[in-house]
């Protein structure tokens, strides 16, 4: 048995060790925010925070989070309503197909966390690991600029 807290409450998982934390999300605790992309930690759709820190939850088995805070896309929201990086990507239209975003903002979460006023070179530095296949990349910038100022 697996236990740890997932936007901030506690869950349990009764799986094996080395199963992904991915699949735990989304296939034993239903969030579905966070993305399978690649499989292999190369695109950072399956992003989250572990205790603050940007994980890529595809290749990190369950084992590793046990006692730890995980923090999904559904776990950044102010009460009921979008962050304020979540928002600043609703108002730039970050977003196209949407895949990729919830890594996008997870990644820049952990930079604003870390660095409150990034330059544009320090946000794409930060969202280099990041791939949008739709070139929405200048958008995504634009939004973590938007939510820093707005801070």
């Amino acid at each position: 048995m697996i236990q740890f807290k997932l936007n901030g409450q506690t869950v349990k998982s009764n799986v094996a060790n080395n199963t992904s934390l991915l699949n735990v999300l989304a296939n034993d605790l239903q969030v579905n925010g966070t993305k399978y992309g690649c499989g292999k930690a190369q695109c950072g759709a399956c992003l989250v925070l572990v205790d603050g820190n940007p994980v890529k939850s595809c290749v990190s088995p369950v084992s590793s989070v046990a006692g730890r805070s995980v923090t999904t896309l559904a776990g950044l929201k102010e009460g009921d309503k979008p962050s304020r990086l979540q928002q600043a990507f609703i108002d730039e239209q970050a977003a196209q197909c949407g895949y990729c975003t919830s890594g996008m903002i997870i990644q820049a979460q952990a930079l604003l966390d870390r660095n409150p006023k990034p330059t544009d070179s320090d946000v794409r530095a930060a969202l280099d690991g990041n791939l949008c296949r739709c070139g929405a990349h200048n958008r995504i910038v634009r939004a973590v600029l938007r939510a820093a100022k707005e801070a």
